[in-house]
């Protein structure tokens, strides 16, 4: 089969279409023959060695690359009785979607209805259940609640503003570009910052009414994290779940104080998926907001396997309108 992989960490000059076998299917496992996977962060992550020491995602060389896809089971492994050969499904946290076939964990898998589209459910997976989590556990928003939401454009801040206003919060969100600005607009901000133009951390302040917001959800990391933290109300909370812009690589404690004895955390969305029940409650949820109307999701650029570093590049640019998805 075909397959992106890696035997250095690196730039996207590292990355390599491959003919390899298909892996096998292990106990408790199904084979999954995939239409599409998901080009998100972490696979640069991997890909460049930033999570090289990480327990949660393991890196070892070669491997091939992919933490998102969705397909059509093609075989299942004895026992197993969730799934059959023929069902319609979606994963992530697996790596190796960058592949013709996967080998994933059941309890990773979740149905797809009929009524979503593969690439829908594909984009819903990573980068939805990520905001599915935000939104819903790792800050409870609600009524009364403001948040600020970095890269508010991009795959995840538009399902994070729109999962924020179906909970009823205040959302303020930070853009790049006038282009940008009207997409977040579109998803239901109900301010936009322009952050090359202005201070977003002033612009916050005077939103707010010199308050701060209830919890900033930073994906961009080392550029943006201590205006962030300076961004809170009092005993405010910062989610730091990405480094667009680069990972944080410290936190003084004394600075969380000053800053009002806010909180800091930086999440894995392995922690808020850890049982089957867990992800697929949080999947369906997600797919009934779709059906409804009520979510909204961009599909960016679907691109030929081949065509995988020029994604990577395009996603490390900080180019991204919505999802990257590859074609298998």
């Amino acid at each position: 089969m075909k397959a992106v992989t890696i035997a250095r960490f690196g730039g996207p000059d590292v990355l390599e279409l491959s003919d390899i076998m298909p892996p096998p299917v292990g106990p408790g496992e199904a084979l999954v023959e995939l239409e599409c996977a998901g080009v998100n962060f972490i696979d640069i992550y991997m890909r460049s060695g930033l999570y090289a020491r990480s327990h949660t995602y393991q890196t070892a060389l070669p491997m091939t690359l992919g933490m998102e896809g969705g397909g059509v089971v093609a075989a299942v492994a004895d026992g197993v009785t969730d799934f059959a050969v023929g069902d319609r499904v979606a994963y992530c946290i697996v790596r190796g979607s960058y592949a013709q076939f996967a080998s994933v964990p059941v309890s990773r898998l979740v149905p797809v209805p009929p009524h979503v589209p593969m690439p829908i459910a594909t984009g819903l997976m990573l980068q939805g259940l990520t905001a599915h989590y935000l939104s819903h556990s790792a800050y409870s928003l609600g009524p009364g609640k403001t948040c600020l939401v970095h890269a508010g454009a991009g795959g995840v801040g538009q399902l994070l503003i729109q999962l924020a206003k179906l909970r009823g919060a205040t959302v303020i969100a930070t853009v790049g570009s006038e282009e940008k600005a009207v997409i977040a607009q579109a998803r239901g901000a109900d301010h936009v910052i322009l952050y090359r133009e202005v201070d977003f951390r002033d612009e916050v302040k005077r939103l707010t009414g010199g308050r701060g917001v209830d919890v900033v959800y930073d994906a961009v990391g080392r550029d943006t994290i201590a205006r962030s933290i300076r961004s809170l109300a009092r005993r405010g909370v910062c989610i730091n779940y990405g480094g667009a812009s680069g990972l944080v690589a410290s936190i003084e404690p004394l600075e969380l104080a000053e800053a009002g004895s806010v909180y800091f955390t930086r999440p894995h969305l392995a922690d808020y998926i850890s049982s089957p029940a867990e992800l697929r409650e949080r999947a369906a949820d997600l797919f009934a907001a779709y059906a409804a109307g009520k979510l909204r999701v961009t599909i960016e650029r679907e691109l030929p396997l081949a065509d995988v570093a020029e994604a990577h590049r395009w996603l490390e640019a900080r180019r991204t309108k919505g999802k990257l998805l590859l074609e298998l």
